[in-house]
């Protein structure tokens, strides 16, 4: 099988290549290794500028030495290292291996400038891009055939033999685009929905027990959560006790058959629509401060206030809504339903699961009640679907209370409008946020906070993210100011997924064939400015990639661009310098192969086996 690889047809000659290796340190041996050699391959590698040099220095002279005749072909190694992160290269080779530095990389004009000082040919290899490997054994042959061809003319099938053939340039492989890394959320927050509840700041409502206890909750959390707690937030009219109609959603989004029918306790519905449907009051806080009897409208509950209280994080009186309790409700249990409300889990493990169950029957919590069901009768499994529901539910609904601006307890001014907000659920999903509303500054008390520097639909953009989790980009935003709010309000995670968006616009725009040139060099500095370093190295990837046509359009710009974005340019751009000098030499050389050709030709066309000239 080797013997028969060894097989190969040069320009219609039929050839047997075998190859013989030198034995390195062997110096009394190694002459044996030139005996009778057609041709002499030297090679040296492009990663070690010593190989070259003992290219002149030893191996040159000791072949010249041993085979004077022997033609020799100069072959430069490891072509695929000019292109290669050396990083990688050199974290990938032995432990005690020197480190290949990026100066140790020789250009092609070096191989070229010793291979005409030696009078040789020059090619070229790479074993992991597979270039230049048949370029090399087929020259060789080719510079043996023809030596051979001085000493045996006569032999016909020589004839046609050419001499070793320019070597084409090669072009490195395009580098591919940075892909944009969206970091996972968070698995735990220092301020996440359960550390609020557990230090209600911003509380805006407090629950009176008996017994003198309280209980401080958000209105938002519990109005997006509860369809009952919407209802009593959002009531107006006389205070008595008169049965208002419900104008809630629904418990479970469409499974609450499906639910229900798999628990053996019978439990209760809500009827409820999938909606939050406009009712008489819009959730702000009344100035009025009588006390409404709720004692016939929902059970569970006795009266509902409108006082100052003092605040319980920061200690300063803030008005609040009281809401007196029934007797029946212990706070235990009734915290385990209010934090249920907040994260929708339920600790499965507690003692008091049936006053849980008893206290969520009374306040129409039907999910809780069916969890604790479900536990009761050992099938907690299907309460992963009840969460799961609970919370694509409660993002709908704190998604129209950002749109209508239900339950909100401050409003943004930002350059072209107001945004109304949600202090809660701000400081749930945003440490700056929590930071600023938490006591420490003047904007904790204050029901209107500047925000200069940025639009509404930046900033709905951002509170739609802190709300759901979720980014949906709309037509009217801007990409860029809404990295510059990202990163003033330090989201990571939002400011990822912006870049992600912006390079889907400019790539977008890129294959319906618009210039993206200009915005991509405004993109540039601005995501260096304001830290969006992943869309910044997209930026420096898609300028190295296209450097000639985007230099050929704004050569001022990149001109004036910073010292270490142009040596970032001189080092990546593609294709490289090295390669378009080298390209340059090709064609040229070609055009002079060419010409001598010709020439040749012409003077074979005018040579006659006569010994007269025609008239």
């Amino acid at each position: 099988q080797v013997l028969e690889r060894s097989r190969d047809v040069v320009d219609e000659v039929s050839v047997s290549l075998r190859l013989w290796d030198t034995f390195g340190d062997h110096h009394k041996d190694r002459r044996f290794a030139y005996g009778r050699s057609d041709v002499v391959v030297l090679c040296f590698s492009l990663a070690n500028p010593n190989s070259l040099r003992h290219v002149k220095t030893m191996w040159y002279p000791e072949i010249k030495h041993f085979c004077p005749r022997t033609p020799i072909v100069l072959v430069g190694c490891q072509l695929d290292l000019r292109y290669a992160d050396l990083e990688a290269v050199n974290r990938a080779r032995r432990p005690l291996a020197k480190p290949i530095k990026p100066t140790d990389i020789l250009p092609p004009e070096r191989g070229h400038e010793v291979a005409k000082e030696l009078g040789v040919p020059y090619y070229e290899t790479s074993v992991v891009a597979q270039f230049g490997i048949k370029d090399v054994f087929d020259n060789a042959i080719r510079a043996a055939l023809i030596s051979r061809r001085h000493l045996q003319f006569w032999k016909s099938h020589l004839k046609k033999m050419q001499r070793p053939l320019l070597q084409a340039p090669f072009l490195p492989p395009k580098p591919p685009p940075p892909v944009i890394q969206v970091p996972d959320p968070p698995a735990s927050r220092s301020w996440g929905p359960a550390a609020l509840f557990c230090t209600p700041l911003c509380a805006d409502v407090v629950f009176q027990l008996q017994g003198g206890q309280r209980v401080f909750a958000h209105r938002v959390y519990l109005a997006t959560s509860c369809s009952k707690f919407y209802d009593l937030f959002t009531l107006e009219g006389p205070r008595g006790g008169s049965k208002e109609p419900a104008a809630r959603t629904k418990s479970l989004d469409g499974e609450r058959g499906v639910l229900a029918e798999g628990a053996h306790t019978p439990l209760r519905t809500s009827q409820s629509d999938d909606t939050l449907r406009p009712v008489a009051g819009d959730g702000t806080v009344p100035s009025g401060g009588g006390s409404r009897d709720l004692s016939a409208w929902g059970r569970g509950f006795v009266s509902m206030r409108w006082e100052l209280v003092a605040d319980p994080v920061a200690g300063r009186e803030k008005r609040m809504a009281v809401v007196c309790m029934d007797q029946r409700v212990q706070a235990e249990p009734f915290r385990a339903v209010l934090e249920y409300l907040y994260t929708g889990r339920l600790d499965q493990a507690r003692n008091d699961l049936m006053q849980v169950a008893t206290i969520a029957e009374l306040l129409e919590v039907f999910d809780l009640r069916m969890m604790v069901a479900n536990v009761l009768n050992k099938e907690s499994f299907m309460n992963q679907e009840i969460t799961k529901a609970f919370h694509v539910r409660r993002a709908n609904r704190i998604k129209e209370c950002l749109g209508k601006g239900v339950f909100a307890d401050v409003v943004f001014r930002v350059d072209d409008g107001a945004v109304p907000a949600h202090k809660p659920l701000l400081i749930a999903g945003c440490d700056w946020m929590m930071a600023m509303f938490r006591g420490a500054f003047r904007e904790s008390y204050a029901a209107e906070v500047s925000l200069p520097g940025t639009n509404c639909a930046c900033l709905r953009a951002v509170l739609d993210f802190l709300y759901t989790g979720v980014f949906t980009p709309t037509p009217d935003l801007d990409a860029m100011e809404l990295l510059i709010l990202t990163n003033r309000l330090c989201l990571p995670r939002l400011q990822a997924l912006t870049e992600q968006y912006a390079v889907d616009e400019l790539l977008r725009a890129f294959m319906q064939r618009v210039e993206i040139d200009e915005q991509v060099i405004i993109y540039l500095e601005m995501t260096q400015f304001h830290n969006a370093r992943q869309l910044a190295a997209w930026c420096l990837h898609y300028i190295c990639t296209n450097y000639n046509s985007v230099c050929r359009r704004f050569p001022r710009e990149m001109k004036f661009m910073s010292p270490e974005n142009q040596a970032h340019f001189e080092r990546h751009r593609w294709p490289p310098v090295w390669y378009l000098k080298e390209e340059d030499l090709y064609l040229r050389s070609k055009k002079e192969r060419e010409r001598e050709e010709q020439l040749q030709r012409k003077q074979h066309t005018r040579s006659k086996w006569c010994f007269w000239r025609p008239s």
